[in-house]
């Protein structure tokens, strides 16, 4: 069976990793990744190193990503994916195309295959995130995909509701969460030296709003205020914000911030998913609006503070505590945290052996 892999990001990579593991070694399957977005931006880390060094061989490229990020460039990246896209699928043919998300880029790919018939799997289908241009995109590739494992049943109902039956839809959990328990981190110590963290840090990825994204100058202004009084009391370790619109404005933002206090801000273009997860388990909590914090970190006991509209209508654990995109909202917000010890309560989106149910599933197609 030839399956197909579109990846646009270090986040959807690490997340479809476990499954791409079993896939690699799995002799009834053929598979190719087709990298694209930012995995071939220098100024994003230039990510598809980490496809090539996890392993993967049969891989495509395909380079639509524009410097800019305002919402002019945003909607030519779009187009231009498409046209790419429109290309790649006449040349190329697959039982099966894996699809991640509600990335822009993922969504143009999609939307170009649709002509094609190609069969698409969706992951991550049904969440809401009412702050982001992210909810439509991720509707549309539900739409145009015929199967789709989503993280929690809640989420599979929304998808039967979307696209008006519940054929093909599997509520598997969290993809990227798969054998976490097993996984090897990187050795506290080791990890510490390696990325020059002396001691106690807060996790910390702030996106642009893309919805309200007139706003984005204003809450990059809060945040730089919030975490410079937050560095006074603990050391931030920063991942960088990703190709959406207006996230230079962000990125200057935490740029300026490491340039006041070079000794307790570190900044982060790309960890890598190992990386990723041992700086989750040896923080002491998480802050900022990325959906990694509400999805991941209550399986690493972590508590996490939601800023902001970006993940808002996303089902939440009970480690999670949302504030406003106000400096003092964050900073007291901040304060409580660091009261707190770790978080003991269960994660909604963890199920047991979750690639092997896909894999299962994929089989019998």
């Amino acid at each position: 069976m030839k399956i197909g892999v579109l990846s646009s990001s270090r986040a959807d990579f690490g997340i479809y990793l476990p499954l791409l593991n079993q896939l690699k070694e799995d002799p009834f399957f053929e598979l190719e990744i087709i990298a694209f977005g930012t995995h071939l931006s220098k100024f994003h880390g230039y990510t598809l190193d980490n496809i090539l060094a996890n392993g993967f061989r049969n891989v495509h490229t395909i380079s639509s990503l524009l410097t800019n990020d305002d919402e002019a460039s945003i909607a030519t990246a779009y187009g231009l994916t498409n046209l790419k896209f429109a290309d790649f699928w006449r040349a190329n043919h697959y039982d099966l195309v894996l699809c991640l998300g509600d990335r822009f880029e993922m969504s143009a790919a999609v939307q170009a295959g649709i002509p094609y018939n190609i069969k698409f799997a969706h992951f991550h289908g049904g969440e809401t995130t009412l702050g982001a241009v992210d909810n439509i995109y991720r509707h549309q590739i539900s739409l145009a995909s015929s199967l789709h494992f989503t993280a929690a049943q809640p989420f599979s109902e929304r998808v039967k509701a979307i696209k008006g039956d519940d054929v093909g839809i599997y509520t598997v959990g969290s993809l990227s969460l798969d054998g976490y328990q097993e996984m090897e981190l990187v050795p506290e110590d080791e990890f510490r030296a390696t990325f020059n963290i002396p001691s106690d840090f807060v996790l910390i990825t702030f996106h642009p709003e893309t919805v309200s994204t007139g706003m984005n100058k204003v809450y990059a202004v809060q945040m730089f205020s919030a975490l410079r009084n937050i560095a006074k009391k603990i050391d931030l370790v920063i991942t960088m914000p990703n190709a959406d619109t207006m996230g230079t404005v962000f990125r200057d933002v935490l740029v300026q911030l490491q340039l006041e206090y070079p000794e307790k801000v570190k900044l982060i273009e790309n960890f890598g998913k190992i990386n990723y997860f041992s700086a989750m388990s040896y923080c002491r909590f998480l802050l900022g609006n990325t959906s990694s914090g509400i999805i991941e970190a209550a399986s690493f006991n972590k508590y996490v503070i939601n800023v902001g509209d970006r993940q808002k209508g996303r089902a939440q654990s009970e480690n999670t505590f949302n504030c406003s995109f106000n400096s003092v909202a964050m900073e007291d917000t901040a304060n409580l945290m660091l009261s707190k010890g770790d978080y003991t309560g269960s994660n909604i989106y963890y199920k047991e052996n979750t690639a092997e149910t896909v894999l299962s599933v994929l089989k019998t197609i």
